[in-house]
């Protein structure tokens, strides 16, 4: 077994960096007085070797970035195209150079993972040989925390990864710094929670309890009541759009944004309880899994679902979404887990085995858990066929609820029937995070100016839609539709009412009686309507055209093949 280690992988090819680095060229070298005259063409060639091996790094990270091989403009004889394509070309050149010098300089950090040596197998590791090869810091993520008084337990972190909220069954809820493993804060409000979802950042969080779900602040205080959302049974929170989604044991969908408190959406699925419930990180999109079978999509500005497909023959149990959002992960009741490619709408692998809960990590491992064993399948090769990683047993008696990778750690959370517990999973954080995205050594200067830029940024539930890409793109003019029934007896209502309205001007006397008004005022109403009635007359003429008779409708279904067939 060989574990990489992150940070030796960092600080050696940070070394070799600074040592290659020419920012003292030969022209910085001068001989001090005293010293060897051999010496410095020794120190030149040194920096030289290391100069071009850097260079060479770099070479071979474009090639990762280049779009294949260059084209050959020999024989192109245009000489205005193959200008424009010459710059086309270099300018890909560059951009693939720049590309990898951000890699090389501002994503230092590499993913680590566990290598097998001969005909070991990754799966047979457990986690006490990991814990012997690493660290002192990894090692301490490595516990159990035992409380099975209040259990059954769900988790959720923040974005940076840096806190967990973690909610018992039995009305316990517990904020836990994870950097230094501190308890910040615990309170017990005394009746059923079933679910647990941070808002934007660490200081508020959302419990779904017995009647209504509830907000309260990072103190423990209780700030809002959310009567409207009723008895819910899964939160969601997204964060782009500071909106929070919940589904009641009614199969009511509710969507409500958090800076204002208006009820965005309040929609009925029509396909009876569920619990099962996630949001699509690439697009917004809420998906829940239904006892049908099916998985439907919604969006807070349709009453409709977006999607509507049919998963399994049995209950759905579970469902998760690559950070990517191209690939989705459903579980259902036949002990089958399939994976599913999102722009096709089509299965792309199936697993034959059983899973209560599923979660993607950063780096695309997917966790199924199930019972008191869990599972890990990874898919290194990038061919979108996953296999197992590593797998984990827990402690006899312990039943899996929830599992949930910690953003930018090898380490996945599991809530369970116990309490909840901690393993390393090597390779399933992401190794470089972006200050500017999720920070998680923030200061509280920090986290105030990111909830004011959050709140500038934040994203109209209207740019909720299957395919984001649309948004900003010039919309394709589509073929009028034709109006329906309804719709031409409204716009000739709306006629003969105007008709009506109208006034007539005051005329002199015999020409203002009141006949001659009432007879003026029909021959107005006749015209505003005379339009509607031609063209219903015009279209009833041409469906009775289309209805000729013809000897296939007439017969039986069963001897339409016996009809003599024209010669044509």
């Amino acid at each position: 077994m060989q574990i990489i280690n992150n940070m030796a992988a960092f600080w050696n090819s940070f070394d070799s960096e600074i040592s290659g680095c020419d920012c003292l060229g030969d022209s910085h070298l001068r001989q001090a007085p005293g010293d060897s005259i051999a010496s410095v063409p020794y120190i030149s060639v040194t920096m030289a070797a290391k100069k071009e091996n850097s260079d060479d790094e770099v070479d071979e990270k474009v090639k990762k970035y280049l779009r294949g091989e260059a084209a050959n403009l020999e024989g192109v004889k245009d000489k205005k195209l193959k200008g424009q394509l010459a710059v086309r070309e270099d300018l890909y050149g560059k951009s693939a150079k720049t590309a990898a010098k951000i890699e090389k300089w501002l994503l230092p950090s590499e993913g680590g993972y566990l290598e097998a040596e001969g005909i070991e197998k990754t799966w047979r590791i457990k986690q006490e040989s990991i814990a012997r090869e690493v660290d002192i810091l990894s090692s301490r993520n490595q516990y159990d925390i035992v409380l099975p008084e209040l259990g059954p337990y769900t988790l959720d972190f923040t974005s940076n990864g840096r806190y967990m909220a973690a909610a018992g069954r039995k009305g316990h809820l517990a904020i836990v710094d994870m950097k230094t493993l501190n308890l910040i804060k615990e309170i017990q409000v005394r009746e059923t929670v079933r679910d647990v979802a941070y808002l934007h950042n660490e200081l508020f969080f959302a419990a779904a309890q017995k009647k209504y779900p509830y907000i309260y602040n990072r103190e423990g205080t209780e700030l809002h009541c959310l009567k409207e959302h009723g008895p819910v049974l899964r939160l969601q929170f997204l964060k782009n759009h500071f909106l929070l989604a919940s589904i009641n044991k009614f199969g009511q969908l509710r969507y409500q944004d958090v800076t204002m408190g208006e009820m965005i959406g309040n929609f009925r699925t029509g396909l009876g309880r569920t619990d099962v419930m996630q949001v699509n990180p690439f697009n917004g999109v809420v998906a829940l899994g239904h006892s049908s079978g099916t998985v439907t999509m919604w969006k807070p500005t349709s009453s409709v679902p977006l999607v509507k497909m049919l998963c399994h023959p049995g209950p759905v149990s579970s469902l998760a979404f690559h950070p990517n959002g191209h690939l989705m992960a459903t579980s259902g009741r036949e002990n089958k887990i399939k994976i599913w490619d999102l722009r096709k709408f089509e299965v792309i692998q199936t697993l034959p085995c059983h899973a209560k809960t599923l979660n993607f990590s950063q780096k695309g491992l997917l966790a199924a858990g199930t019972g008191s064993f869990i599972q890990i399948l990874a898919d290194f090769s990038g061919s979108q066929n996953y296999s197992s990683y590593m797998t984990h047993s827990m402690a006899k008696g312990y039943q899996v609820g929830k599992v949930l990778f910690r953003p930018y750690e090898d380490i996945l959370g599991i809530g369970h029937s116990m309490g909840w517990s901690s393993i390393l999973i090597p390779g399933s954080g992401e190794p470089n995070f972006d200050s500017w995205v999720a920070n998680p050594f923030e200061t509280s200067k920090q986290r105030r100016e990111k909830e004011v830029h959050s709140l500038l940024d934040k994203l109209p539930p209207e740019t909720i839609m299957l395919d984001p890409t649309k948004v900003g793109t010039v919309r394709v003019p589509q073929k009028k539709e034709k109006p329906t029934k309804k719709d031409v007896e409204a716009e000739m209502e709306a006629a003969i009412e105007t008709a009506k309205d109208t006034e007539f001007k005051k005329k002199t006397k015999g020409r203002n009686k009141p006949s001659k008004r009432a007879k003026k005022r029909r021959e107005m109403i006749d015209k505003a309507k005379r339009p509607f009635l031609e063209q219903q007359t015009q279209e009833h003429e041409t469906s009775r055209k289309k209805q000729k008779t013809n000897p296939e409708t007439e017969m039986p279904k069963s001897l339409q093949r016996f009809v003599r067939q024209k010669a044509t």
